[in-house]
């Protein structure tokens, strides 16, 4: 099979660019399956998490259709035409790994530096996010308006940019996958993680700021990774290819988001 192996840098993009290649060049036709996961994994020489991602980024793009208990399909060969370039933007696994290493710090920062005026405006920003639990685009904006108030609470206006623009990364298959994977019960508990963070800012608890920080983070890292799975074909032709509970996190955004100990601050 055509397949060669990837560099270690978003994954999920040049997985999913090299089979929409494969797609537009004709290897496979459209109602052909593609290898099973495991198998592509082995080719690529890459994890399955990231294979995972690849295959949600071409499903929502339209290329291809997961069908559980079955593989997945080729649906429209023409899409992988027009596919190169869509997806902007590191994957989600990667961004929150990174969130977690900076925004984990601009929390404890920002419990030894903000005043009354930040930790009510971050009290604020968390009960505008409660009374808009139904309203996904107004809760958005508002998850990433606390996120900036974080930083600004820190006095470092770099710091704030900083945090801008890890959130301008949020593009490509996280709002896909965000859109598509929502509930209601993710959004209680983010606005419970955010209250979290404004209660240490605000007592001034660097190590507890921090924590609760890596704590919200980690948590989104397992509800995407219980996504992905779920969207998994669970078998081909009788050989099981995710399991049936929810795995772990991958390690690599699992070790960036696993809360530091307060001593370290």
């Amino acid at each position: 099979m055509p397949l060669t192996a990837v560099e270690p840098r978003r994954l999920y993009r040049q997985i999913a660019d090299q089979l929409a290649q494969l797609i537009a060049s004709g290897e496979y036709a459209a109602g052909s399956r593609l290898p099973a996961e495991r198998e592509l994994a082995a080719q690529l020489r890459v994890s399955r998490t990231s294979v995972r991602e690849a295959i949600i980024s071409l499903e929502m793009s339209g290329l291809v259709e997961v069908r559980v208990g079955t593989g997945v399909f080729v649906t429209s060969p023409a899409a992988a035409l027009a596919r190169a370039g869509g997806d902007g933007g590191p994957g989600p696994f990667e961004l929150l790994a990174a969130r977690s290493l900076v925004e984990g710090e601009i929390a404890a920062l920002a419990a030894g530096k903000a005043d009354a005026a930040d930790a009510a405006a971050l009290r604020d920003s968390v009960a505008r996010m409660e009374a808009e639990l139904d309203d996904f685009q107004a809760r958005e904006a508002e998850d990433r308006a606390f996120h900036l108030s974080v930083a600004r609470s820190t006095g470092n206006g770099s710091l704030e940019l900083v945090v801008d623009e890890l959130w301008n990364q949020r593009a490509g298959l996280w709002g896909r996958l965000q859109q598509h994977f929502h509930t209601r019960e993710l959004a209680v508990q983010t606005v419970r993680d955010h209250a979290a963070i404004a209660r240490a800012i605000a007592a001034h608890d660097a190590g507890g700021a921090r924590t609760a920080m890596h704590r919200h983070l980690a948590r989104v890292v397992r509800q995407f990774q219980r996504a992905v799975d779920a969207a998994a074909p669970r078998t081909v032709d009788g050989v099981a290819l995710a399991a049936r509970s929810p795995p772990a996190a991958p390690a690599s955004a699992a070790r960036a988001a696993r809360p530091r100990r307060a001593a370290r601050s």
